[in-house]
This record gives structure tokens, sequence and C-alpha cells, in this order.
């Protein structure tokens, strides 16, 4: 966790820095093929919705688990050939309890099921194993109220940080979001083919919120960073973007963590002690879902926020004001072109060009191979090293 803080601290300060938004195209396209696999279950294989949501019957006897209980008593209830039986789906409860739930069914059948049940768990009594019918009907009004819960819970996210930022793009990033959320999470119900309870449902409407408080919070940030960014030629706000989820990612990865470790006992508690039921049907949901959401808050939502601000006009010319002054400050900072040459000792010396404030200067000393421009002469040298004589300079004749 120390290690873990000191990265924190870096990334706070700008001495590291990691391209979350800088790689969009790449977390959009991870994106789009886990939505796309996600639509692709839900038209093929459909959620495998709960007895609360298709309707039928719950039989619910006391018996001594063991390893073949569930497999035993399921093909006691099917051998009883009632009509719209269908596939009945065994479960077990607390170690000392089965449960069989099954399409509806006649007053005729009921009583075939409850008598088969009894038989296989030894009691003596049919009335002893509890029966409760549900209605189609209850779980219609369920889904529709979940879908209203829905709709009402995207306007208001939409309606207050719009309030909040005073930017339209930001409600727009963070709806599209939650709904990358809610899609994808789904589609893994479809694919593995979890029942779809009402505690499903409160679970998804859940993580919404879950999601939705960890991008405000990344976007509240990326607002400090880019007040008054037009106003200057340093960053984009692509850039701007970026360093603010890396001043929040170890935030985001503490909390997620921090969220998974109780819902993920309440998980293991709800599905190995418990076995099925509304505990580990809500627990599931809250745990892919902020898995989920914590890869959005991170990886989409503050790179789908910079793509649509770099669209406006003066996010463009502020990207085009970075880019100029970055490629003056590459410019300048290359080296000046100059000729090796050998030395007498066997070194290697470098003659440069004329610098560009020498251009224009009368004492400016000239090249040559006598090095004229020097104000004092210079005794040539052998390549032996010796001095050489000097000539006697010649008499001058008259005409």
């Amino acid at each position: 966790m120390s290690k873990l803080g000191a990265i924190g601290a870096k990334l706070h300060r700008g001495e590291i820095s990691y391209d979350f938004v800088g790689k969009r195209k790449l977390w959009f396209t991870v994106s789009a093929v886990l939505v796309l696999l996600s639509i692709a279950g839900l038209a093929w294989r459909g959620l495998a919705l709960g007895i609360e949501f298709r309707g039928g019957n719950e039989f619910i006897a006391a018996a001594k688990v063991n390893d073949s209980t569930v497999a035993d008593v399921r093909e006691a209830v099917i051998a009883t050939n009632a009509q719209e039986l269908g596939d009945p789906i065994v479960t077990t409860l607390n170690d000392n309890k089965v449960r069989v739930q099954t399409r509806p069914l006649s007053d005729a059948d009921v009583l075939k099921v409850r008598d088969a049940i009894a038989r296989e768990v030894g009691i003596s009594n049919p009335e002893q194993v509890n029966r409760q019918q549900i209605g189609a009907s209850w779980g219609a009004q369920i889904a529709n109220k979940a879908l209203l819960a829905l709709g009402i819970f995207l306007f208001l996210v939409f309606f207050v940080i719009w309030l909040y930022f005073r930017e339209p793009k930001g409600s727009m990033a963070a709806i599209i979001a939650l709904v990358h959320d809610v899609l994808i999470t789904i589609g893994l119900y479809a694919l593995i083919g979890f029942d779809v309870t009402p505690a499903t449902v409160i679970g998804i409407l859940t993580i919404l919120g879950y999601s939705l408080y960890d991008t405000v919070v990344v976007f509240d940030k990326v607002r400090e960073n880019t007040r008054g960014i037009t106003g200057s030629n340093r960053q984009t706000y692509s850039d701007a973007a970026n360093l603010a989820v890396n001043q929040t990612v170890v935030r985001s990865i503490n909390t997620t963590i921090i969220a998974l470790l109780p819902i993920g006992s309440i998980l293991v508690v709800g599905t190995f002690v418990l076995g099925s039921g509304p505990l580990k049907d809500l627990s599931l949901a809250l745990f892919i879902g902020v898995a989920v959401g914590a890869y959005s808050s991170i990886f989409i939502a503050p790179a789908l926020l910079a793509a649509f601000k770099e669209r406006e006009p003066a996010m463009q010319a502020l990207d085009r004001r970075v880019k100029a002054r970055r490629a003056q400050a590459a410019g300048a900072a290359r080296p000046v072109a100059g000729v090796a040459v050998a030395g007498a000792g066997g070194g290697v010396a470098t003659i440069e060009g004329p610098r560009p404030q020498d251009k224009g200067t009368r004492n400016a000393p000239k090249a040559g191979p006598t090095g004229g421009g020097s104000p004092r002469p210079i005794s040539k040298t052998s390549s032996a090293g010796r001095p050489q004589p000097k000539r006697k300079p010649r008499s001058k004749r008259g005409k």
C-alpha cells in the first residue's frame, strides 16, 4: 500500500504519467467489442428470468442435503409427466432445504409434483412441502417499474451534471458511460446464464450510482485542470484531462478494492453458505457492476469528454497553438551541425558553422587555413610540432 501511495503522489505531481486519454481509440475498441458481445448474448440467449418475472410455482421442503439431492429431486419431478412442466430448477437452501421452481401448473399437477418431492426427501405428509404460486403479472409490474426508475435516474443524472459542471458534453459522456456499464453487466448475465431476479434489478440500479460517483470525481478534477486553459498554449484539453485521470486513478483503484471486498464476502456467503437466494443475486450484480463502473470511470468517461470538447473551435485553436509551440521548442533543442576533424593527438575536434546571431557581424573572424581575422599572429608549426623558419621579405625592385 505504501508503494501504491508513493506512485499516487508521483502521479498527482506529474512526475510520472500514463496516457489514458491519448489511447482512447484502444479503450473505445475494447468497450465496443464488449457491448457488441453483450447485445449478441441478449439477442441469442436472452435473459434467464427468475420465477418472479415469468411466473410459476415454487416448492420448498426440508431435507438432508447431499451431493445427489438436487439430481434425484429433479428426476423425481420430471417423472411426474406434469403438463407445462418444462425444465424445473432445483436448488438447495442453507444445506437443509430443497427448492423446486416450475412453470404455472394445474391443481392436479401441483399435487403430483408435491407428492414426488415428499417421497424423494423422505417426508411422510406431502402437506409439509410448502408451495407458493407466483403470477407473471406481478413480475411484469416489477420490470416496468424498474425501467421507469432507470429512465428517471438517467434524466436526473443528465440534469444534475449539467447544472453542476455547466457542461452538457460532460452530461453526455456520463450518460454514455452509465449505459455502457448497464449493457455490459446485463450482457454478462445473458452470456453466462445467471438468473435475473428483483434483487438483480436492485443491484443494477445501485451500481449506476456508484459508477456515477466515481465519474463525477474525475470530472471535477478535469474541470479544475482546464479552468482558463484557452488563455494559454502549454497543454491541450486532452493533456489536462489525462493529468486529471492520473491524479485520481489511485483513489479510484483504492475505492474499488474497498468496495469489492465486502461485496465479494457477501457473494461467497450467499452462494456457498446460504445457497441461491436474493443475497446472492444482489451481491453478484453489485460485484460485476462495480468492476465495470471503475473501468468506465477511468478509461471511457474522461476520454469521451475530451473527444467531445476537442470538437469545439476554441479547443481546436488551442491544439494548434500547443503543437506549434512544441514544434518550435523541439527545433530550438536540436544540436548545431558541425564538421569533425582529426586532431594532432588522435582526438576529434568539431568545427561549428556560423551561428545565427553572428550573421552580419563585421569583425567576425574569417575561416581559412591561416586563421585570418585573429588580432594576434599565429606561429605556424609543422606536422612534427617544430617551428618553421621565417622567410625573409623580398626586396622591392624599382621600375
